[in-house]
C-alpha cells in the first residue's frame, strides 16, 4: 500500500520535468470561459440588475460623467445633487475609473445592463490576472482555476457585488500582484510602469478596500524583494543584499508613479473629508461596522442566517434577534463563502501543515490580519491598526476587509489543490477526515446557534444544503487525489491523455464549484433585482414623476428651479444626476459639511422618516429653502406627513402620479440676485439657532462678519445668468452705484469669481453670502462676471493656509 522513498522522489523528478503542461493555463481558461456566462447568466440575460448601491448610486454617476462629456462640459462639478458636489474628490464618483471613462466617452447615455456587464467584464478580468499570477508560480493549472473561480464569485465579490467601488479597487490586486511579481523577479522597468499604473488606479478608489490592498501589497512586494534573494543568492549575505537593492530600484519606480498619478485627486478627495459632514471617523463609530464573530460561520454555511431573503427574515448579527450588538450592518456583508470544495481544501492544506510554506506564508499571514481587522472592535487588533495605520481612521466599517478575506482566502483554496494534485500520495491529506471536521464544525455551531435564537426550522435547510455541498466536494476530491497517481507520475502521464480521469475529475471539481457558488452566492435579495425595477434610471425613461418634473421645471436667465426627491424608493434620490434635475438632496454618505449642517442632509432619503430638518431648514415653507430655489418638491406619501409644520397654502400640489405626489413652493427665489446692501453676520451661529437677521434677502447680502465694506444707499441692479454649465457660469450685471452679485449656487473654496474685460480676466474675491452661497461686490456699470471651478488652485490655497496656520 505504501510507496517507498525511491518512488517518491521518482515522482518529484517526474512532475518537475512535467511542469510547463502542468502550468499550462489553455485548460483553465476554457473553463473560466464556460463558468462565467453561467455564474452572470441572471444579469447576462437582462432579468436581473444589480441592485441598491449600483443603481442608487454609482449608475447615475456614470451617466452623469457620459452626458457632461458629450456636451462638452466638465463632470468636475455636478449641480445635480446636495445644491452641488465636488465629483473630482468624490472617491465614489468614478471620474478616475479607466474603464467606465471609457464606456461614458463611447456612450453618452449608458444603461444600466451594459454598465453591469462592464462590472461583470472587470470581475472576470481580475480573476484571469490572478490566473496568470498562479502560473507564474509555476502551480498546477487546476490551481490557477479555482482561485479564479473563487476570487470572482465567492466571499465579498458576490455577495457585495453592488458596491461597485469596492469591487473595482479588489479587481485590481491581482493586476497589481502579477506585474510587482514580474517587476521584481525580472528587474524590469516596463514591468514597474505598468505596476505604477495599477497602484495609482487602486488608490484613485479611495475606498477603504483600496487602502487595505495597498497595504497587502507593500507587505507583499518587500516579502517577494526577501523571498527572491534567498533564492538567487544563497552563496554570500553580500549578494543577496546587493540582489535586494536591484530589487527595490524598480519597485521604488512603480512606488514613484503610482504617487504621482494619483496624488492629486487623493489630496482633493483628504480636503474635501476635512471639510465633510465626516472628517474621520472615531473607533467606536467604526466599530459599528464590525464584522461579528458569529458570521464567520458563513464561511461554511452561507445562508445560515438567512441573508439572502427579506431583512425581516434575516436573523443573523445584526437584527432584531441580536438586538444588543451595537452594528450597523446590512444582512449581506458577512459573506464570507467560497465554496465547499475550497473550504475542504483549505481545511485539509491547514492539517498537513501546507498553509506555512514559503510558498503562501505571506497570504496566510495577511489572511489572519485581515480577519481581525473585519472583526472590528471584537478583537484589540483593530484598536491599535485604527490608531497607528494612517488612513484607518476615515473609514467607518472594518468589514470591508472580507472582499481581502476572499481574495486572499481564494490564492490559499488554489494552492491547496495544487498541493493535493501533486504532491506524492503519502504527503497528502486525509480528505474524509477533514470533510467530517468542517462538517461536524458547521452542524454544531449552526444548530446551537439556531436552537439558541429558535430559528431551527429556518436553519436546518441552509445547513442541509451545505452538508451535500461539502459531501459532494469530499468525494470529488477524493477522485481527483486518487486520480493524480495512477501511474505513478502523479497527475501528469495521465493528464497527458484526453479523457484522463485525473483531467475529468479536475473538470468535475470545477463543475461541482460552480454550481456551488451560483446556486450559495448566485442571486438575492442584496445582490439581483428586477430589471425593470429601474426604468426611472433610464436616460429616455417615459416615468410620469420625471416627466412631469422636467415639464415644469424653468431654467432661463434669471431662474433655475431646483426640486426635491423624498420618500419614492432607495434608488430615486440620485434619479437627479441621470435627467440634469438640479436636487437639494441625493444619496452620498460623504457631502459638504455647512451644506449637511445648514439643510439637515443625510446620506439617503429614499425613505420619508429619512427626511430630517435643521434649524435653519426647519421646513419647507422657510427662508433656506427660498433661497436655495427650491420649486418642486416629490414625495412618496403627502407632504404634510413628512413636514407637519407646513400650513394650507403653503405648498401647492400641482402634479399627482403613481408614485409621487409633487408640489410647487411659490416663494422659490431665482438663481442670481442683486443686492444693494450687506449685513455682516456669524454664519456657525445662523446654522446654530436658524434665526435669520430680519432683512430682505432680495436686496440685502449676509455676508461673513468680516466681508461688508461701507454701506450707502444703492440704485437697484439687474443681473441674468449668460452661460450656465457645470464648472463654468457667466453672469452679467448692470447697476448705477454698484453693489453685490448674490448667485444661489452652493459656495465652495475651488469655485473662483472674475470680471471679464474686452482682453482681460481680473479675478474677484469670490464672497459667501447668505450662509451657503456665492457673491461678488461690483462697481457700477456693466460687467461680465464669470465663476469657474477650479480644485487645483483651490486646493493650494487650502495647503496654503493650513501651512500658515499654527
Amino acid at each position: 500500500m505504501g510507496q517507498s522513498t525511491h518512488e517518491i522522489g521518482r515522482q518529484a523528478v517526474a512532475l518537475e520535468r512535467a511542469r510547463p503542461e502542468l502550468c499550462s493555463l489553455a485548460p483553465a481558461l476554457l473553463l473560466l470561459a464556460l463558468a462565467a456566462p453561467i455564474l452572470a447568466w441572471p444579469w447576462l440575460s437582462g432579468a436581473m440588475a444589480i441592485p441598491w448601491d449600483a443603481k442608487a448610486h454609482f449608475l447615475p454617476q456614470i451617466q452623469f460623467l457620459a452626458q457632461s462629456l458629450a456636451r462638452g462640459d466638465s463632470p468636475l462639478w455636478s449641480p445635480f445633487v446636495f445644491g452641488g458636489h465636488p465629483q473630482v474628490a468624490d472617491p465614489q464618483s468614478l471620474l478616475f475609473s479607466p474603464t467606465y471613462l471609457l464606456l461614458a466617452l463611447i456612450d453618452s447615455t449608458p444603461e444600466a445592463w451594459m454598465v453591469d456587464m462592464l462590472q461583470m467584464a472587470m470581475i472576470v478580468f481580475g480573476g484571469t490576472c490572478l490566473m496568470v499570477w498562479v502560473r507564474d508560480q509555476r502551480w498546477h493549472w487546476s490551481a490557477a482555476l479555482i482561485a479564479a473561480l473563487c476570487f470572482c464569485w465567492g466571499a465579498s465579490m458576490a455577495w457585495r457585488i453592488q458596491h461597485v467601488g469596492q469591487v473595482l479597487s479588489l479587481v485590481w490586486l491581482p493586476v497589481a500582484m502579477l506585474c510587482l511579481e514580474r517587476t521584481i523577479t525580472r528587474r524590469s522597468f516596463l514591468w514597474a510602469l505598468l505596476a505604477g499604473v495599477v497602484l495609482a488606479r487602486i488608490a484613485l478608489g479611495r475606498d477603504q478596500v483600496a487602502l487595505l490592498a495597498l497595504y497587502v501589497l507593500t507587505a507583499f512586494s518587500l516579502w517577494r524583494v526577501w523571498g527572491a534573494s534567498l533564492e538567487s543568492t544563497a552563496l554570500s549575505s553580500h549578494a543577496g543584499w546587493r540582489h535586494r537593492l536591484a530589487c527595490l530600484l524598480p519597485l521604488g519606480t512603480a512606488g514613484g508613479i503610482g504617487i504621482a498619478l494619483s496624488l492629486v485627486p487623493v489630496v482633493l478627495t483628504a480636503l474635501m473629508a476635512e471639510g465633510s459632514n465626516r472628517p474621520e471617523i472615531g473607533y467606536l463609530d467604526a466599530g459599528r461596522g464590525s464584522l461579528h464573530p458569529a458570521l464567520l460561520l458563513t464561511l461554511l454555511v452561507p445562508d445560515v442566517f438567512g441573508a439572502t431573503g427579506r431583512a425581516a427574515e434575516y436573523w443573523g448579527p445584526p437584527s432584531t434577534a441580536w438586538s444588543d450588538t451595537g452594528l450597523f450592518l446590512a444582512q449581506n456583508m458577512g459573506g464570507l463563502y467560497i465554496g465547499a470544495a475550497p473550504a475542504l481544501l483549505l481545511v485539509c492544506a491547514g492539517v498537513r501543515g501546507w498553509l506555512w510554506a514559503r510558498e503562501v506564508r505571506f497570504f496566510s499571514v495577511a489572511a489572519g490580519v485581515m480577519v481581525l481587522y473585519a472583526l472590528g472592535w471584537y478583537t484589540p487588533a483593530f484598536e491599535l491598526m485604527h490608531s497607528a495605520l494612517p488612513g484607518v481612521d476615515l473609514f467607518r466599517r472594518p468589514a470591508d476587509a472580507c472582499f481581502l478575506i476572499g481574495a486572499l482566502l481564494a490564492i490559499l483554496a488554489g494552492y491547496a489543490l495544487h498541493r493535493v494534485v501533486t504532491e506524492p500520495y503519502p504527503g497528502r491529506p486525509p480528505i474524509v477526515a477533514c470533510a467530517w471536521l468542517l462538517g461536524g464544525t458547521a452542524a454544531g455551531a449552526s444548530i446551537s446557534l439556531a436552537v439558541q435564537f429558535g430559528r431551527l426550522p429556518q436553519a436546518l435547510p441552509a445547513l442541509g444544503e451545505s452538508l451535500l455541498s461539502l459531501l459532494l466536494a469530499a468525494i470529488v476530491l477524493r477522485w481527483v487525489a486518487r486520480s493524480a497517481r495512477l501511474t505513478g507520475i502523479s497527475l501528469e502521464r495521465s493528464g497527458a491523455r484526453a479523457g484522463s480521469p485525473a483531467r475529468l475529475g479536475l473538470a468535475v471539481l470545477a463543475a461541482l464549484t460552480v454550481i456551488d457558488l451560483a446556486h450559495h452566492n448566485g442571486p438575492s435579495s442584496a445582490t439581483a433585482q428586477p430589471a425593470s425595477m429601474y426604468e426611472v434610471l433610464a436616460p429616455d425613461t417615459r416615468n410620469e414623476t420625471i416627466t412631469a418634473l422636467k415639464a415644469r421645471v424653468v431654467a432661463n436667465d434669471t431662474r433655475r428651479d431646483r426640486i426635491e426627491l423624498t420618500g419614492l424608493g432607495f434608488h430615486w434620490p440620485n434619479a437627479s444626476l441621470t435627467h440634469g434635475l438640479e436636487n437639494i438632496l441625493g444619496y452620498n454618505p460623504l457631502r459638504l459639511g455647512h451644506y449637511s449642517a445648514a439643510t439637515g442632509a443625510e446620506d439617503h432619503v429614499g425613505l420619508p422618516d429619512q427626511r430630517r430638518f435643521s434649524p435653519l431648514f426647519p421646513s419647507y415653507h422657510c427662508t433656506l429653502a427660498n433661497l436655495l430655489g427650491l420649486r418642486f418638491i416629490a414625495t412618496g406619501v403627502p407632504i404634510e406627513s413628512i413636514d407637519p409644520a407646513l400650513q394650507p397654502g403653503d405648498m401647492r400640489l400641482v402634479a399627482r402620479t403613481r408614485e409621487a405626489w409633487i408640489y410647487e413652493n411659490p416663494n422659490a427665489l431665482p438663481r442670481v440676485l442683486f443686492a444693494t446692501s450687506a449685513l455682516g453676520v456669524d454664519f456657525d451661529g445662523l446654522i446654530a439657532s436658524g434665526r435669520w437677521p430680519q432683512h430682505d434677502l432680495k436686496t440685502t447680502v449676509l455676508l461673513e462678519s468680516n466681508s461688508p465694506g461701507p454701506d450707502m444707499p444703492r440704485r437697484p441692479g439687474q443681473a441674468r445668468i449668460t452661460h450656465y454649465g457645470n464648472t463654468r457660469i457667466d453672469v452679467e450685471v448692470n447697476s448705477p452705484d454698484g453693489g453685490w452679485l448674490v448667485l444661489n449656487d452652493i459656495w465652495h473654496p475651488w469655485w473662483f469669481a472674475s470680471s471679464l474685460g474686452a482682453d482681460t480676466e481680473a479675478p474677484m474675491p469670490l464672497l459667501r453670502a447668505n450662509v451657503l452661497f456665492r457673491a461678488v461686490a461690483v462697481e457700477p456699470g456693466r460687467h461680465q462676471v464669470r465663476f469657474e471651478f477650479r480644485p487645483l488652485d483651490g486646493a493650494l490655497n487650502q495647503i496654503a493656509v493650513g501651512l500658515r496656520e499654527p
